[in-house]
């Protein structure tokens, strides 16, 4: 497998979610302070902090792609894992942060997918 074609899209994708993340965090720091609650503003810190954990990740994932090419599998399925984590964690804590939707219920999934995402590096670096 050409592993050009499949470290691109994880490059692209962490670089977009971390730009992503450093613009929620800094609305969250200096527009959001007026109209927010405490608590909403806390689900916005903490959704920027995962988002960029794994913006960060995708990077690595890339990498990762470079050195152990024999792996492909295993590495994108963290990669992807990262980017559901990212999703459904980070995205379900900027929703509640916004909107009157309470969907703490699909947070732990978010959760679930960072960690097998860790778990599939850590596998592949075990067999590497």
């Amino acid at each position: 497998m050409d592993k050009t074609k499949m470290t691109p899209p994880f490059f692209i994708l962490g670089s977009l979610l971390a730009g992503f993340s450093v613009s929620m965090g800094a609305f969250a720091a200096h527009g959001a302070t007026k109209f927010m609650t405490e608590q909403q503003l806390g689900w916005m810190e903490k959704a920027a902090r995962y988002n960029m954990y794994h913006a960060l990740a995708l990077f690595v994932v890339a990498w990762a792609l470079t050195r152990w090419t024999s792996q492909t599998g295993l590495l994108n399925a963290a990669g992807w894992s990262f980017v559901a984590g990212v999703a459904l964690f980070s995205g379900s804590l900027y929703i509640m942060a916004f909107t009157p939707l309470r969907l703490g219920y699909i947070t732990p999934f978010g959760g679930v997918a960072f960690v097998l995402g860790w778990v599939l590096l850590a596998i592949v670096a075990w067999k590497g």
